[in-house]
């Protein structure tokens, strides 16, 4: 077992991980898992560098990962739904529900950028949970802040009694987060074992209240982007967990019980893979559709139709109250550029109303939307 068992006030027992790194023992197929991750996360880090805007493509890929990452938390927001809203346009979901996917955004938003001054560290955790968890609960997940009591997991209603599992009381919590936090700065193992060893970690010592899987989650794109992996966020893991779920739930699970780290390692390295594919089919598919919309509006005597089309690649959603009032423009001049795009097909109107229109490129959520690719 890759931990100890101590038993609780409560007469409960928690686990308290070993420190990282363990043993590893590199059979045949882990290697070469190891080397197809590589090669695709490479590939996908070369075509992210050549892409002419990538935080703009980059948007609509983070609310993908948020709404997929918040679905495993059972949040059941969609991507057109957080899209729409964040164009401005009225949506039935429920506002709670929103927030919570939104803060998603706004968490992994805010971690990029801190990243050019602060390295992946305890203090850039904390700030991150605050985000995901800020104006959400509040009360209960007190956003910012590692838990000073027990947690554990298990089915709604569960005690610790019946928890599936326990993770280390707060005093041994505390040290296993410096110990954590040292493996994140001292490592010399590639940089995707380390990040899966990370990912399992920081799980197992489930130091919030609240939010621990989808923070473990943005540990990975963070992970990847302060080590340069890739230039910006392009790869999420959480469309292959989402797909997976059992096999991902069963991974982490056999560590704990069993000690199984070449299992996790497999399963994890077969994720940044599959999901390097499918960002890079993504990308470019997209990519090919804003090329042939620029060329058809090239003759067009006004800039405005261009410009919107920028703001089309960040979110395929536009209304034109919204458009206009951050692009400084007037409303009627964005309306006629807006009309350009839809008689060229290039987006259509998706409310049914006369006011307060909303314009969805279609093609570009048919292909955010798609289901992830599970093989190779």
């Amino acid at each position: 077992m890759p931990g100890k068992k101590v038993r609780c006030p409560g007469g409960y027992l928690a686990f308290v991980p070993d420190p990282l790194p363990p043993e590893l023992n590199w059979i045949p197929k882990l290697v070469t898992a190891l080397s197809d991750a590589d090669r695709l996360i490479g590939r996908l880090a070369g075509e992210g560098r050549k892409l002419p805007n990538p935080h703009l493509l980059m948007r609509p890929f983070v609310a993908r990962e948020a709404v997929l990452s918040s679905r495993i938390e059972g949040t059941r927001a969609t991507l057109g739904e957080l899209l729409a809203d964040a164009a401005g346009a009225s949506v039935e979901r429920s506002p709670h529900d929103l927030r919570e996917v939104a803060n998603y955004v706004v968490a992994l938003e805010h971690g990029i950028r801190r990243l050019e001054k602060l390295p992946l560290s305890l203090r850039l955790i904390r700030e991150i949970h605050g985000k995901l968890m800020g104006g959400v609960r509040g009360n209960v997940a007190t956003p910012g802040e590692f838990r000073r009591s027990q947690n554990w997991i298990g089915q709604v209603g569960s005690t610790p009694a019946t928890a599936t599992y326990i993770p280390p009381p707060p005093a041994e919590m505390t040290a296993c987060l410096g110990d954590l936090e040292r493996f994140l700065h001292e490592t010399v193992l590639p940089p995707l074992v380390q990040v899966a060893l990370v990912h399992y970690q920081f799980e197992a010592i489930h130091p919030f209240l609240d939010g621990n899987g989808r923070v473990g989650r943005l540990l990975v794109t963070l992970f990847l982007v302060q080590r340069r992996i890739l230039p910006t966020p392009l790869l999420y893991l959480s469309a292959f967990f989402e797909a997976t779920r059992r096999e991902y739930y069963e991974g982490l699970q056999g560590i704990t019980e069993r000690g199984e780290w070449e299992r996790w390692l497999g399963y994890f390295l077969n994720g940044v893979a599959r999901q390097s594919e499918d960002a890079l089919g993504r990308a470019e598919r997209i990519n090919r559709h804003l090329s042939a919309w620029r060329l058809e509006i090239a003759g067009s005597s006004s800039k405005t139709p261009a410009l919107l089309l920028e703001r089309l690649s960040a979110n395929p959603f536009q209304t034109v109250r919204m458009a206009s009032r951050e692009m400084g423009m007037a409303f009627t001049t964005v309306q006629r550029a807006m009309e350009k795009l839809e008689s060229l097909s290039i987006v259509s109107e998706v409310s049914g109303g006369k006011r307060d229109r909303v314009y969805c490129a279609k093609a570009l959520m048919k292909i955010l939307e798609e289901p992830a690719k599970l093989a190779p």
